[in-house]
């Protein structure tokens, strides 16, 4: 999986695509502790639109993200196809915003 991140007015987004799977986590996690540990910004977005793939690991790791970020924002943005069905089967709209 590739992970870029972009940083803009408080709003951190990072952009995923390829198969986000536990093989991701080491990426996934060094990716956003440092925005994490500097608390300077108002929301995550993290944008599936090029994820084909994601497992159950994946979601473990989005719902660990939510608990670290606490009460800020996180949305997970352009997910379609599988990914975005696995999303709804998980009921993750009701903890995360949908866009």
């Amino acid at each position: 999986m590739q992970i870029k991140t972009f940083n803009q007015d408080g709003k951190v987004r990072f952009v995923l695509s390829g198969s986000f799977t536990f093989d991701a986590y080491r990426d996934f996690k060094a990716e956003y502790t440092p925005v994490l540990d500097s608390g300077e910004f108002n929301e995550l977005e993290i944008d599936l639109g090029g994820v084909e793939y994601l497992d159950s690991s994946a979601l473990g790791m989005l719902l660990l993200l939510k608990e670290r970020v606490g009460n800020k924002p996180v949305v997970l943005s352009n997910a379609r196809g599988t990914v975005k069905s696995v999303l709804e089967i998980a009921n993750f709209h009701q903890l995360f915003t949908m866009k």
